[in-house]
This record gives structure tokens, C-alpha cells and sequence, in this order.
């Protein structure tokens, strides 16, 4: 992360380099990026903020003459490829495991002050004296979270690797690395070649969301009281229907049909199922 950039709209944007080698967060990896891959997270990032869908975005690609050793199919087939450097811009790039380390490692002081800055800086209609504020912030991602994976499948987006350290508060996409989109309709479409168990293909990504929502509670629970823990599990078990709601809303509107209709949700599951039968 190189800085924070508003434009003349007044438009925030958090500025950060992929590509551009190791940090002390860049575990064993290298933290060089190769073109292929960068311009595949350019050209997408694009496509779906066109699309309508929530994303980061990408201001520029650099080629780097340095020479980047990949197994691109994890087939143990390691060749050189050419180096690059994308900026790209969110408006946050704290996700769901910002929180979760914290926890984990019992910072709790420093999650609470985290937290309240993620609420101030990007939750302006939560009330910083609010005593149910964390509260309120969870019930938003939760239905965000569940109006973009919805958005996803609209399109036939597959991420690809949907753990928690890739979902943003947020709730838009980020971290392209190993996404893909369907050209036919096969709810067990996988894009990235090293999900063997197909954990994150693209049929289980709201269920995959809800995992990583249930961890970011669980993340939360020590700073709620007994009452608010009961409320954000309730929340949380009506992820599923708020899913499924914005799900048929994106799929209506597609087929152009208006109004209540009983029968319009079995003609879009009749729809989808024909389409995998193609």
C-alpha cells in the first residue's frame, strides 16, 4: 500500500502495488507478479467495474525486465516468465482477515481501534457513539457480502480462491489471481488448477461466503456483549435468504420479467438447468 489518493470527484482510493517485490507480509513468496497474470487482473478489474459489479480497479501495468520463475499449472513444470507491475486502486483494502489475525493473536485493543477506523472512514451512515456499532457493521457486510457474490453468478464469475483473506469488508472484488468465467454453465466450473478438492468452484461460492462470514463473527464476538451475539448469529443465518432474494432479483431482470410471479422462480431454475444440459 504506497498511499491514499482522492480524485477531483472527492473520490478516496487507496493506491497499491502488486508485482513489486517482497514485503515483511509476503510470507515465502517472492512478491513479483508476471505479466500474464497482470494483465489478466487489468483487463478483468475493468470488465467487471463496467459490468456493474463491485471491484478494485487498475490504473496502470509496468513490464518489468526481470525474469519471474512460475509452475502456472502446478504440474511441477517451472519456466521463466517476464515480470510486471500493476497499480491498482480500492477504496479499502482491509478484508475480512484484517480482523481475524487480530483476533486470533488476542490484539483485541488494537481490533476495537481498527475496527472503528473501518466504521469512520467507510460506514458513514453507522453512528461512531452508536453502542451497537459493530453490530450494524456486520449486518451490512453480511448483505453485502451476499448482494456480490449474487452479482457473481449473475455473470458467471469464478474467483477462484475465496478465503478469508481475500473477501473485503467492503464486499467488493478483490485479488485477482487464479478467477475465471464460465463459457457454458457447469455449476462445478473451477478455474484455478490447484483447488483439487474444488473447495471455491463456482456452485459453492455463497456457501464459501457464509464461511468466511461465520469466521468474521466469530472474529467479532469478543467485542459484543451476550445480547449482540445472539442478534449477529441471527443475522447471519438469514445470509442464505438474503443471497437467494438478490439472486432471483439479478436473473428477473435479465429475463425482463416484472412484477410477482410465483412461477418465475422455477422458470429461472428451469432456465439454468436446461443450460447445463447444453
Amino acid at each position: 500500500l504506497i498511499g491514499v489518493y482522492t480524485n477531483r470527484h472527492g473520490e478516496r482510493w487507496e493506491l497499491q502495488l502488486k508485482g513489486s517485490g517482497k514485503t515483511p507480509y509476503s510470507r515465502n513468496g517472492d512478491g513479483r507478479a508476471v505479466l500474464r497474470s497482470s494483465v489478466r487482473e487489468f483487463l478483468c478489474s475493468e470488465a467487471m467495474h463496467y459490468l456493474g459489479i463491485p471491484t478494485s480497479r487498475a490504473a496502470s501495468l509496468v513490464v518489468s525486465d526481470d525474469d519471474v520463475w512460475r509452475d502456472q499449472f502446478y504440474n511441477g513444470n517451472i519456466k521463466k516468465e517476464r515480470g510486471a507491475i500493476v497499480l491498482r486502486l480500492a477504496t479499502s483494502w482491509f478484508r475480512i482477515g484484517s480482523l481475524e489475525i487480530l483476533a486470533h493473536s488476542g490484539e483485541l485493543d488494537l481490533q476495537r481501534r481498527l475496527l472503528d477506523f473501518i466504521i469512520q472512514e467507510h460506514f458513514p451512515s453507522i453512528a461512531m457513539n452508536d453502542s451497537n456499532r459493530y453490530l450494524e457493521f456486520f449486518s451490512t457486510v453480511v448483505s453485502e457480502t451476499a448482494n456480490l457474490i449474487a452479482l457473481w453468478m449473475s455473470v458467471g464469475f469464478a474467483h477462484g480462491v475465496c478465503n478469508t483473506d481475500n473477501f473485503s469488508l467492503l464486499s467488493i472484488t478483490i485479488d485477482y489471481g487464479p478467477f475465471g468465467f464460465m463459457d457454458s454453465y457447469d455449476l462445478n466450473f473451477v478455474p484455478n488448477t490447484s483447488d483439487d478438492e474444488r473447495r471455491y468452484k463456482i456452485g459453492n461460492q455463497a456457501n464459501v461466503g457464509l464461511f468466511n462470514l461465520s469466521k468474521l463473527l466469530q472474529a467479532l464476538k469478543p467485542l459484543l456483549d451476550p445480547r449482540q451475539k445472539q442478534l449477529a448469529s441471527q443475522i447471519l443465518e438469514g445470509y442464505g435468504e438474503r443471497y437467494y432474494i438478490r439472486f432471483i432479483e439479478l436473473f428477473k431482470t435479465k429475463l425482463g420479467l416484472l412484477g410477482e410471479n410465483e412461477d418465475d422462480n422455477y422458470l429461472i431454475a428451469f432456465l439454468l438447468k436446461v443450460s447445463l444440459l447444453c
